[in-house]
């Protein structure tokens, strides 16, 4: 797939939930959902109930879109994917964006992660046999 260009984080301190749906193309409903299945995304919440944003969470979100879009990732994967990854604290904080943060794609079409399908496989029957 055609990678697309990250979009430039406004410099601010904090966003809500609609101004994060603008900035990734993520719908609000998708976000809340995210923030349920991935550990990294936890915007916090005011006395009145509205998610703040922090600038980490938005690059979390793209990083997020980024593995199940692009990449094509299931949910469970990309959790994992996101686990395995070292925090990105400096670039984080100066604006910069890190190649590390969004590495390029290893594995080609002719040569699946076969390792990572394993693992979702045991996953999804660890799953079933708890049924």
């Amino acid at each position: 797939m055609a990678e697309q260009e990250t979009p430039k984080i406004p410099d601010r301190l904090f966003f809500r939930i609609g101004d994060v749906s603008q900035l990734t193309g993520i719908e609000a409903y998708v976000l809340r959902f995210w923030e349920g299945e991935f550990p990294a995304l936890s915007p916090k919440k005011t006395s009145s109930g509205q998610r703040q944003y922090r600038r980490k969470d938005v690059e979390t979100v793209l990083e997020i879109k980024r593995l199940l879009y692009d990449e094509g990732y299931t949910i469970a994967g990309a959790r994992k994917a996101m686990r395995g990854r070292p925090k990105q604290n400096n670039a984080a904080e100066s604006g910069e964006q890190s190649d590390q943060l969004f590495p390029a794609p290893q594995a080609t079409a002719a040569s699946p992660d076969l390792t990572g399908i394993k693992q979702e496989l045991r996953e999804i029957l660890a799953l079933l046999n708890k049924r």
